[in-house]
């Protein structure tokens, strides 16, 4: 199959055009270079420019039969003035690549989600059942009370695995940005009767991450204090659970989605993780060592917007999909410790 790639120079995009290619699939790349995200990119095969040019879109559409949409700004971002870049990028780029398509009569997308679409992730209170704790006071978090309280009766919560119909609570301009592309998909899938695979990623890492710049993963900032010489930074407590899935596996699931029967006119979301939580602090740990590097510091606070725990449940992706992360959190942190990363870079015009 023919398929348009966005963002396919970025970090995931990079990593799920060679897969495509891999498999045999005709890959045609787009990317706009945006210097948050790039180092060099002078090995970038494919076309510079922005998905916000519906001439353009047109002209990439002509013969393509699944568009793999992983363009995006990412990361938590600096602070609320981001939001008009994060909409213009994320929300508007998706609504024109959507309207393109449609136009194009391509009706097969392959949507980069991401689990901050859940806000904090699945927790139960002995008493009330399932429940979905409301924002942690500053309060609390200045004071080294991490954990949400049940918001029924105050009582500690056990979390759990985040189902994929868990209801959707953006914490951050970042989050809500991706779950408003996936309401423009789903909508789009409804009036088109087109099919959307919604791969909500969990915490990504591996080759090619940008370094130093607050819109990188934590793997990323931790790789990069550790080449300074500096002891990785961990906030609150390090206690806080995640999901880290390494590149080359969400790669794959991106080759999968391409490859399966698509939804009849509506969106599917799937968890794409390793289905083994680990702590900040455990990934903060095992890089430093190893990378030979001081061990981390444990500083409290948090970032406005950040939650405690969100650990997905991967049985929708292994039932719908028949993806099974492959590289384990050893394996894929050995090779992190001396995997490649990537730089800022000068801003380039749209060709």
């Amino acid at each position: 199959m023919r398929v348009l790639v966005t963002g396919g120079a970025g970090f995931i995009g990079s990593h799920v055009a060679e897969a495509l290619s891999a498999h045999g699939h005709d890959t045609l790349l787009v990317d706009n270079l945006l210097p948050k995200a790039h180092g060099s990119t002078a090995d970038f095969d494919g076309v510079v420019g922005d998905i916000r040019d519906p001439a353009l879109l047109a002209d990439l559409l002509s013969g393509v039969d699944v568009v793999c949409h992983q363009a995006a700004m990412v990361g938590h971002g600096v602070s609320p003035a981001d939001a008009p870049e994060y909409v213009a990028h994320n929300d508007l780029g998706t609504a024109e690549l959507l309207s393109a398509m449609h136009g194009a009569g391509v009706s097969h997308l392959v949507l980069a989600s991401s689990m901050v679409v859940y806000g904090e992730g699945r927790y139960e209170c002995a008493d009330h059942g399932v429940v979905q704790p409301a924002p942690r006071r500053v309060s609390d978090v200045d004071n080294g009370r991490y954990d949400p309280p049940c918001p029924a009766c105050g009582a500690a919560l056990s979390p759990g695995l985040v189902p994929e119909d868990a209801p959707m609570d953006p914490r951050s301009t970042y989050a809500a940005t991706k779950a408003a592309q996936e309401f423009l998909a789903s909508a789009w899938a409804r009036q088109t009767g087109g099919g959307v695979w919604a791969l909500r990623y969990h915490n990504v890492y591996g080759p090619r991450m940008p370094r130093d710049t607050p819109y990188a993963g934590v793997a990323s900032l931790f790789r990069s204090a550790l080449e300074r010489g500096e002891a990785p930074t961990v906030l609150e407590d390090g206690n806080q659970r995640r999901d880290f899935v390494h590149v080359t596996d969400v790669a794959r699931a991106n080759v999968l989605a391409v490859e399966a029967t698509t939804p009849d006119g509506a969106l599917v979301p799937v968890n794409v993780c390793s289905g083994t939580p680990h702590t900040v602090g455990e990934l903060a740990t095992e890089l430093a060592k190893a990378c030979h590097g001081p061990a981390p510091k444990v500083v409290g606070g948090a970032r406005p917007g950040d939650v405690r725990h969100v650990v997905a449940d991967p049985r929708a992706a292994r039932e719908k999909l028949g993806f099974m992360a492959k590289t384990t959190f050893e394996q894929g942190i050995a090779e992190f410790a001396t995997a490649t990363l990537r730089g800022a870079a000068a801003p380039r015009s749209p060709a």
